[in-house]
């Protein structure tokens, strides 16, 4: 498992120039008039974990296989989307099906490059797209409302109680209060997630800015981070015209060399990444053997028991027990044998909750 991450934004934002140079590749037409991309781009890329590697070396195993992350370039959102303005209903329907959004956010000035408004205004731009996600989402209530209602007359309790939370998410919606994180049942959290709506998925704002505003942001971006910082959002800045200069180098080392010379500790892809992993409260654990190392994505706070389960459905049926090394106890020491040697490999139940880096075996029965 690795996430499906839904890039959006108002027209010529940099959606499109920016999920290229995630994905390395020349999917999404990056042109500077709106709606140059109508189908939404998919790109899956590896997520890069340098503790894949070291294992792997370890473990001398013939591959190693990476826990991937998809991109989903969804064209650029206009006022009046929710009502099919630009194509709207046809773009919002692809965000419902992605598991985080990054929103991409225009914070640099530049005549060459038009944009809807006539100044740029991150914090009015933000706006424009929250509120047609907002209005598309009450849109979906509204219908689910109006289907319910016909079945209530029959006073089933259940149907009461869904239409009761229907009117609790209408009304915060309406009155620009967050429907996230709600103290609900697990009766209405399962009726809850059903309703698929947008405002409830984990956002990232991604500052666009100039190359000069690579390192420390600008003023543009500064009221981005305190908009994310009131709505424990996280944000990541990027430049997407540095992106496309590191995109026309062929090898590696010749765009970390660039990233060097211009102060960057790591690439977007990681900064990205790392701000998904975050917003979705997710892990990696690994396997490691002769045969393959392999990274595995879960959710922090998952069992062992639910871990195995990633690998295959008849580990968590079967499950005994987790055999268990730190990854940094595993890398002092050289490996499994090792380890367990000194102790560090420790058998775990149905109960142990995983931790980020742990090396496991599982052992199962079917």
């Amino acid at each position: 498992m690795g996430f499906e991450c839904g890039i959006v934004g108002l027209p010529n934002v940099g959606k499109s120039t920016l999920f290229n140079a995630l994905t390395e590749s020349n999917k999404a037409e990056a042109a500077n008039y709106p709606f140059a991309t109508i189908e939404p781009n998919i790109g899956r890329v590896p997520v890069p974990d340098e503790r894949l590697n070291i294992l792997a070396n370890i473990g001398k195993s013939e591959k190693t296989i990476p826990t991937y992350m998809d991109f989903v370039d969804i064209a650029g959102l206009v006022k009046g989307a929710s009502t099919g303005e630009g194509l709207g209903n046809k773009f919002l329907a692809h965000i419902r099906e992605v598991d985080a959004i990054a929103h991409v956010v225009r914070c640099f000035e530049d005549e060459n490059i038009t944009h809807v408004s006539t100044s740029i205004n991150p914090l009015d731009d933000i706006e424009t797209i929250i509120t047609e996600l907002k209005l598309a989402d009450l849109e979906t209530l509204q219908n689910k409302y109006n289907s319910l209602e016909k079945k209530a007359k029959h006073g089933d309790k259940e149907i009461k109680n869904q239409i009761d939370l229907i009117l609790t998410l209408q009304n915060y919606l309406n009155k620009d209060k967050s429907i996230k994180n709600l103290d609900l049942t697990n009766e209405e959290i399962i009726f809850y997630n059903s309703l698929n709506l947008i405002m409830t998925k984990p956002m990232l704002y991604i500052c666009n800015v100039d190359e000069n505003s690579i390192l420390n942001g600008n003023k543009f971006s500064e009221l981005v981070k305190e908009k994310a910082n009131s709505e424990n959002n996280d944000i990541v800045i990027v430049s997407a015209a540095i992106e496309s200069q590191i995109a026309e180098f062929e090898s590696k080392e010749d765009k970390l060399e660039l990233l060097k010379d211009l102060g960057l500790a790591e690439t977007t892809l990681k900064k990205v990444i790392n701000a998904g992993y975050s917003i979705l409260n997710l892990i990696t654990y690994f396997t490691c053997g002769p045969k393959e190392t392999r990274a595995w994505t879960i959710e922090k706070e998952t069992t062992a028991p639910k871990a195995a389960g990633k690998i295959h459905t008849d580990f968590e049926k079967g499950f005994i027990r987790a055999e268990t090394v730190a990854y940094n106890d595993y890398i002092e020491l050289g490996g499994e044998t090792a380890s367990r040697e000194a102790g560090k490999l420790r058998q775990e139940g149905k109960e142990y909750i995983v931790k980020d880096g742990d090396v496991m075996h599982f052992l199962f029965n079917v």
